[in-house]
């Protein structure tokens, strides 16, 4: 049996700015807070009397909920009115800044996090609607490489912002940081989205059991990366406690769609690419602070550095990749991204134990501009591949891809790292490996471009 995805509305004849630009500004606020909140763990510590082990789940307290409904939310997305899931979005992270900065103790500021972490989620299922519903099929990849930009940028400065507050005003100014934006972004949105009368559809008894098995199954995924080294044995119960979970959401009426979606060749095949070449992420966040560690025995100021290197590189291209991914096609000009990552993954493989700082940064910087013109142009195919009204649908899958991604590819590289002792070899180790994952998602976005991949039974079924 197979229902029909929410109708598509019709095609845009005018792309309309605004509702890009609001959405840049959420997505800002969004994105931002893990990295702003991450500047004032210590602070947290010792004024709430928590050691560094509970201070982490600030972090993951925010980051578990938005996983766990990305999927879900972004197919009650695909039914609702974005303009009023935008608004309510905004609201709800407002409303938990403010109860997070006079949280009295820690299980109150988690109790908080965690709201804001499933109203944040709210933001990223509607983003990509937001953008199918305001700007033209051909300049899609454009408006979503302003979004990331903005993103960028803006995320860059936060942090910066965020130590500075920090240390002039306490860590609870720092939640309060983001309300100018999240006002902006607030009444940007309300002027610039339609109502398109479908209102907010009552979530049932299937959209939570949904949230409940899907969402455990990815916390599940997560949390065990995150004990695999320390505690195995925890690792290997939530590993067994997530297959039974998603088997049991599987089997749900509701997981017929999500399923149908990813079994769609041209659909499958670019988020499996995505998958893949985020594991990029492993050789900034973990393969770069310890080579330079352990092999040329630099601090964590260098580290610094040498990031913001790689993320200005990126900021730089990505407008350049939303023009290319207009001008050629998504699915290429990813490919062609993807494809730069991959080598610039295997250059450092080069680096001698005397590297000097130089030779280090400009190989960063190589891997920046390959990422900046991966990371747009993939946003863009899967939005592409998407079935008509099914946009939310794709932006939970894509979102929850990338998360579980980006959350194994420093585990994965820290296991290399071990196993091929440590110090260079086991940086190069870790390297070859990363590389031959990443060429792997080279295939896939090469395959999802085969003529004739996007006719599946996926368009139409859900």
């Amino acid at each position: 049996m197979t229902t029909t995805h929410a109708p598509q509305p019709p095609p845009v004849a005018r792309t309309r700015w605004a509702p890009v630009a609001a959405v840049a500004l959420a997505m800002l606020v969004v994105t931002s807070e893990m990295s702003i909140a991450g500047v004032v763990l210590p602070a947290i510590g010792a004024d709430l009397g928590a050691d560094p082990t509970a201070t982490t789940w600030v972090l993951l307290a925010y980051a578990l909920p938005m996983a766990a409904v990305s999927i879900p939310a972004g197919r009650w997305a695909d039914r609702a009115d974005p303009r009023l899931i935008f608004a309510g979005s905004m609201a709800g992270i407002g409303v938990t800044s403010v109860l997070a900065a006079v949280a009295p103790t820690m299980w109150a500021l988690l109790a908080v996090r965690l709201l804001q972490g499933v109203t944040g989620g709210l933001t990223l299922a509607v983003y990509l609607p937001v953008i199918a519903a305001s700007v033209r099929a051909d300049q899609r990849a454009r408006a979503i490489g302003t979004v990331v930009t903005i993103m960028t940028v803006g995320g860059m400065a936060g942090t910066s912002l965020g130590g500075l507050v920090a240390g002039t005003f306490g860590w609870r100014a720092v939640f309060l940081l983001k309300l100018p934006l999240v006002a902006a972004a607030l009444w940007l949105g309300l002027r610039a989205l339609p109502r398109d009368g479908r209102g907010l559809p009552v979530p049932g008894l299937p959209l939570l059991s949904e949230v409940v098995l899907l969402g455990g199954t990815v916390a599940a995924v997560i949390v065990a990366v995150d004990e695999i080294t320390a505690r195995p044995a925890v690792a290997a119960g939530l590993g067994a406690l997530a297959v039974g979970l998603g088997l049991a959401w599987a089997r749900l009426p509701a997981a017929r769609p999500v399923i149908a979606l990813v079994r769609d060749r041209r659909f499958g095949l670019t988020t499996l690419g995505l998958f893949l070449v985020c594991f990029n992420i492993a050789l900034t966040a973990f393969l770069l602070p310890y080579f330079l560690a352990d092999v040329l025995h630099e601090g964590p100021e260098v580290t610094g550095m040498l990031l913001l290197v790689n993320i200005g590189a990126m900021t730089v291209v990505s407008p350049v990749a939303g023009w290319l991914a207009d001008r050629i096609g998504a699915l290429p000009a990813a490919a062609t991204g993807a494809t730069l990552v991959a080598g610039a993954t295997l250059l450092p493989v080069t680096l001698p134990a005397d590297a000097g700082l130089a030779h280090v940064g400009w190989q960063i910087a190589v891997l920046g501009v390959g990422f900046g013109l991966f990371n747009t142009p993939i946003i863009a195919a899967v939005m592409a591949a998407a079935p008509a009204g099914a946009t939310g649908a794709a932006g939970g899958v894509s979102g929850t891809v990338r998360m579980i991604s980006t959350t194994l590819a420093p585990a994965v590289a820290a296991l290399c790292w071990t196993a091929g002792g440590g110090g260079l070899a086991g940086f190069r180790t870790a390297l070859v490996l990363l590389t031959a994952i990443q060429a792997a998602g080279v295939v896939a976005l090469l395959g999802a471009r085969r003529r004739g991949a996007t006719a599946t039974p996926a368009r139409d079924a859900a």
